[in-house]
């Protein structure tokens, strides 16, 4: 019986993945990662480091990525509540531009697995968020870039109803537009 449910979005190859959880008096108890389970949905990944942050509520952090060494990420909420969001920028993609959301919380247990090629960024809905991410590569900070989280062209659709302000630190503040990405990459 498998250990997890592997929900397709409307983007290829980014998945929600929700783990079996079994819940009594005590708690719950869930495997959070399988090798097998995901190598065998086509998700063979070696994940080679692993980070967490905690964040207050309204905290927007993204949205990331690294083009040299660009990296998977299998993203989950440890406690808390958070507006998740990947934006496709793989070069020869149908849905090159296009962006996918989803609330991740603790107490939905959904991940989602945002595969290399991608800007990832997330905001913090709930009063504070510890957040736990699983890398396919290092982090090279050379190699940060970012594309800005309110851009136009992007329209995500942030629920900016749920905080009182956007929190963000000065370099997510100062990301490139994705128009500005792709003159950049159109370039190279």
């Amino acid at each position: 019986m498998h250990k997890f449910q592997f929900t397709d979005t409307a983007i290829a190859g980014l998945y929600i993945i929700e783990p079996r959880t079994f819940e009594d008096e005590r708690g719950y108890f869930m495997e959070a990662y399988n090798f097998r389970d995901f190598e065998e949905k086509g998700l063979h990944r070696d994940f080679v480091q692993d980070n967490q942050s905690k964040s207050k509520k309204g905290v927007l952090r993204g949205l990331h990525f690294q083009q040299q060494y660009p990296q998977g990420k299998l993203v989950r909420v440890l406690k808390g509540e958070v507006f998740d969001v990947a934006v496709d920028l793989r070069k020869d993609s149908e849905t090159f531009g296009q962006w996918f959301g989803c609330i991740l919380s603790d107490q939905n247990k959904k991940q989602l697995y945002i595969p290399e090629g991608f800007a990832h960024g997330f905001l913090v809905l709930s009063n504070e968020a510890e957040f736990l991410y699983k890398c396919t590569e290092y982090y090279h900070p050379e190699d940060q870039w970012g594309i800005l989280w309110n851009d136009k062209d992007l329209n995500i659709h942030w629920p900016l109803d749920r905080i009182s302000t956007v929190l963000l630190s000065d370099q997510d503040k100062g990301w490139m537009t994705l128009r500005q990405y792709k003159m950049r990459n159109d370039n190279l």
